[in-house]
């Protein structure tokens, strides 16, 4: 997928091209791994199809989920990590097969001080990324678990357009940052309240 189908840079055709003469693209599989924590950030990425979460976990290798990046989009973590020459606070994993645009770190202050578009661009992900963690802090600290799952089941179904999820109770419960037998209990709860159906490794969202 083209870059210009997917992100408005202000009909900025000529940092289009910047961008796609400095970068280079690659795809990943779902569950690849792209950048884990504390590796050094050497280039920027951009999605140009799919997507892919970015997760933080504890000393006990405990995971929760911070947010979705999609076609589009990048992550801020990168663009600050990568300017300030640090390592990787989070991890990013392909959600599904993915398509990723790599900007070379030293290129970033060139196209931000050439292109203005590219200034706004990053102001904008920072705010939504923003926003973002400031719901997962309000889910963790004031929301209930049920409605912490529930609220995560609709957003991965809104994510892939689709009311069924392929996904294991381990799963759900790395990426609540909970336990597998908690997540089931309260499967089988929402099943009873005809909230969800669940099957063999998938959970149909009524």
């Amino acid at each position: 997928m083209e870059l210009d189908d997917i992100v408005d840079f202000n009909s900025s055709p000529k940092m289009l091209e910047a961008l796609h003469a400095c970068g280079s693209s690659k795809h990943f599989a779902e569950g690849d791994v792209i950048l884990g924590e504390n590796a050094y950030i050497r280039a920027i990425p951009i999605i140009l199809s799919g997507s892919i979460r970015v997760m933080r976990s504890d000393n006990e290798g405990r995971e929760i989920l911070l947010y979705y990046i999609r076609a589009g989009e990048s992550c801020i973590m990168s663009f600050l990590g990568g300017i300030h020459h640090n390592t990787s606070k989070v991890k990013a994993i392909a959600e599904e097969d993915t398509e990723i645009l790599f900007i070379p770190v030293e290129k970033v202050s060139m196209l931000i001080k050439e292109y203005p578009e590219w200034l706004d661009y990053i102001f904008r992900l920072y705010n939504k990324r923003f926003e973002e963690l400031l719901e997962v802090v309000n889910a963790v600290a004031f929301k209930k678990m049920d409605e912490r799952l529930l609220n995560f089941i609709q957003k991965k179904c809104a994510l892939t357009n689709s009311n069924t999820l392929q996904i294991t109770h381990e799963q759900l419960a790395n990426e609540l940052g909970t336990a597998r037998v908690v997540v089931s209990r309260l499967l089988k709860q929402m099943e009873d309240e005809g909230l969800v159906k669940l099957g063999r490794n998938k959970i149909v969202l009524v």
